[in-house]
Parts: C-alpha cells; structure tokens; sequence
C-alpha cells in the first residue's frame, strides 16, 4: 500500500516538474518575442532622485519643493550634521530648507530663527567664499520681507562668484521692494545670460509684470508650467499664472489655474486662496469660504485672513469678519517673532477696518524703509482713509503714474487714486481712474469694486463740451493735477 502512494507521489512531481518546464519555456518565448518586436533592447523606467534629494536640488536652485520631501530633506541633514558639525554646505542646505518650510507652512517663529542660525553656522565653519550661505540668507531676508538686507546679502553673494545665477532671484525682488525697477530689470537680464529654465521664466515673468507687459509675463508662466519638472514645481508656478489672471480679470481662467496646481499639490496653500478669490467672484460662495479655510489651516497668512474676513464682511456676517481680523493681527505678531516685517499687511488692514491713524503711521515707518509701489499704493489710501488726501494723493500717484515708476496695471491702485481724487473734487481724473479699474478688473474687490461702481454712478457722465481741434488732428488730452513724488524718508 505504502509503495503504491509512494508511486502516485512521484508520478505526481514528475507531472508538476514537466508542467513548470513548459510554463517556463513558454515565457522564454513570449519574452524573446516581446524583446525583438522592441527592437532588441530592454526598456527599464528611470528611478527618479530620493525625496530627500530632489528636495535639496529644488532648494539650492530656489525652486518650490514639496512639503512631504522638505521634511525628508531637513531630517537627512540634520542626522548628516550630528556626525559631521563641520559641513558647510549641509549647514548652508538645512537652513534653505528651513526658510522654504517656514514660508510653506507661514509658520515663520518655528523655521526663521532655526534658518538663520543655520546659516550663520555654515559662515562660520566657512567665512570665505561661500555664497550658498549668503544666497540663504538673502531668500530667509526677502521672507521676512527686509528688502535692504536682502539686496546687501545677495550683493556679497555675487562678490563671492560673478557668475552665481541663483543670487540674482533674491537680488531681484530686494531691488523691487526697494521700489528699484531699473535695477530689478538689470538683474534680470544678467540672470538670463547665465541660466535658464522654469525658474528663470517665472523671476522674468514676475518683472515683466511689475512693468506692465502683461502677456509677456502670461507667456513667460506657460513656458514655466511647461518646463517645470516636479509636481510641486508646477503648481508653483500655476499658481502664479492663476494670480496674473486674476489681475486681467479672467475669473475663470484664474479658477483653472488654481484647481489645476492644488491637484498637483495638496499642500499649495497659496492655490487654494485663489480659489477662494476667483470662487467668490463668481458667486460661488460656499465654495469660497470652504477653499478660504482650507488655505488657513495649512497656510495661515495673515493676507488670506483679511481676504476672508472681507468676504464676511461682504456677506453681511460682520461678527464672522471680526473673528478673521483678529486672526489676522495674531498672525502678524506671530511672525513678527519670527522676524518677518509685517508693517504692510497690518496697515493695509487698518486703514479699512481699523484705525486709519495707526495705518499712516505704520506705513510711514515702511516707507522709510523700503518704499516700493505696494508700499507707496498703502499709504496714498491710507492717508485718505485718514483725511489726508492731498498728500494722500502724491502717493498715489507713485503707484499708478509710469512717469514716477508705477508700471503695473493693478486695478486696485487705480481704484484708490480715482477714490482719492473724486474725495479732492477731480472729477474727470476721477471718473478715469475708476473705470479702468473696473476695466482691468471689475471684480478686483469684494468691497471696492461695488464702491467703484457707485463712485462712478455719482459722478456721472462726463460733461459734453467742444472740444478744439489740434492743429495735427488729435484731440487735446485732459491735463491731470501733477503729483510730486513724496520723497523717501530717513
């Protein structure tokens, strides 16, 4: 009996071996048939770079990296720095990294201090020729939004290598805070000669923007999107494109944008504003509040707070509005521990819905600082708001007037000055003013643009005169009040 299961058992194996010789044999086949109709050659797909890694290339090129391989990245450095305290560069990589966390996440009192601290580190352990250091320390300087040590650390960057193109990205937006065009223009076009690429388009589309070019800049973004490598890369500069459609008024395409970057990335807070911006525009309230929020929990940007907080205030939800504003002051105190200059924000707040008193005098103080054009737009209204407008007046025209450097079609400075002007009985400026902005964009506000709109109904159509005919044809322009430009303070 035993002999007899015994035989069975073997001729079972020899069966199942016979079987797997055939399987084998067949696969053989198969695979030689798969490799000749491909030409002979295997076709493996590439294995991309470790999270850490690709982290670490995106932050020494100031490219947006993803929040997820930030993490890795700051871990792997940091073990890396435990064993070996005296390496520059890692000390140099931690604290880029630490400054594109802190301004990811807007938690500016955790990662700034840490940043430069870092930093400060790798400068030390290095004092000569290292301008990575110097090039953090200039990006962790424009975060905190101190634009003359930005311009002085990215300076000292380029001493240290004349051919650093990643200097010239901080470099670019010092010199714009700083209210210097021309400069930010010339830096550019340096950074062109030594590099190219997806950041490069964006830094240019950027200036292109400030001087009022704005399909270039539109161009510039697509081929960003398009070149960009990474998906957090991507919806960066979605994003931007989103916000630049948004200015022309494209509340649609500004939607798109937006809802294609936070596909690619979650965590793109700033997207997910936008959101909320185009989706109120377009009626879609409940949307917006939820897209609003949404942006805060990850992201709480005293910006979005206010933006929200108008949006209640529109709603008629004036209790919810005053929640979104007291937030929006913890937040600027948080990050004033953070060291970041919140000076801007602040008084833009408090000029509509605070103290317009306490908006002129912080804005001076911003002004004397770093008078760029958002500065000189905040304080031309704030001073307005505070029944200053003459002089309110002059700052104004800094904002808007190509003559005084305000380049950018920014429906919002227009509104400000048409307001301020109708407030100084300049009615045909007025009247101008307000409906280019409208024209730019006529949902530029939740709370201006409806305030435009009755501005222009009280002042009416303009009066019909004759009007001389010019020796060549044309018609005479309509001579504005001249604005001097306020000077800088000391």
């Amino acid at each position: 009996m035993e002999n007899e299961q015994g035989a069975v058992r073997q001729g079972r194996g020899r069966v199942l071996r016979r079987t797997l010789v055939v399987l084998l044999s067949v696969g053989a086949v198969v695979g030689a048939v798969l490799l000749f109709l491909q030409g002979g050659r295997q076709t493996a797909r590439p294995v991309g770079p470790a999270p850490g890694a690709q982290a670490g290339s995106a932050v020494r090129a100031g490219v947006p990296a993803a929040l997820p391989d930030l993490a890795v990245l700051i871990s792997e450095r940091e073990a890396r720095l435990r064993k070996h305290p005296k390496d520059a560069r890692s000390w140099a990589v931690l604290g880029a990294a630490y400054v594109e966390q802190g301004r990811r996440t807007a938690d500016a009192a955790a990662y700034y201090p840490k940043a430069e601290r870092a930093l400060r580190t790798s400068l030390t352990v290095r004092p000569r020729r290292n301008p990575e250091a110097l090039d953090g320390l200039a990006a962790l300087a424009v975060a905190r939004r101190d634009f003359r040590a930005a311009r002085q650390l990215g300076e000292a960057a380029l001493k240290a290598d004349r051919k650093r193109w990643t200097a010239y990205p901080p470099l670019i937006d010092a010199y714009t805070g700083l209210g210097d065009h021309k400069a930010a223009k010339r830096a550019l076009d340096r950074l062109v000669e030594l590099h190219s690429g997806p950041v490069v388009l964006a830094r240019a589309a950027a200036v292109y923007r400030d001087q009022g070019w704005r399909e270039d800049a539109a161009a510039a973004l697509s081929d960003a999107v398009a070149q960009a490598q990474a998906p957090a890369e991507r919806a960066a500069w979605l994003e931007r494109a989103g916000q630049l459609a948004w200015e022309r008024g494209e509340r649609e395409a500004a939607l798109r944008h937006f809802e294609e970057a936070v596909r690619l990335d979650p965590d793109q807070r700033a997207a997910q504003a936008g959101q909320g911006r185009a989706l109120a525009a377009l009626g879609r309230t409940s949307e917006a509040l939820s897209a609003y929020r949404v942006a805060l929990a990850g992201q709480p940007v005293p910006q979005y707070a206010l933006e929200l907080g108008e949006l209640y205030e529109s709603l008629g939800l004036s209790q919810a509005a005053k929640v979104q504003y007291d937030l929006l002051r913890d937040r600027v105190r948080r990050e004033a521990a953070g060291g970041v200059d919140g000076d801007l924000v602040l008084g833009v707040f408090e000029a509509d819905h605070g103290d317009p008193l306490t908006a002129v005098r912080l804005l001076r103080e911003e002004w004397a600082r770093q008078p760029g054009i958002e500065v000189a737009d905040a304080l031309g209204w704030a001073l307005h708001r505070a029944g200053e407008s003459k002089e309110g007046l002059r700052f104004a025209a800094v904002a808007t007037d190509r003559a005084h450097g305000g380049m950018v079609r920014s429906a919002s400075y227009l509104y400000h000055r048409g307001m301020i002007e109708r407030r100084l009985r300049l009615g045909g400026p007025a009247r101008r003013h307000l409906e280019e902005a409208l024209r730019i964009n006529p949902y530029f506000s939740l709370l201006g643009a409806p305030a435009a709109r009755t501005a222009l109904a009280e002042l009416g159509e303009a009066p019909w005169t004759d009007v001389p005919v010019m020796d060549d044809g044309e018609e005479p322009q309509e001579k504005e009040p001249e604005a001097e430009e306020p000077e800088e303070e000391e």
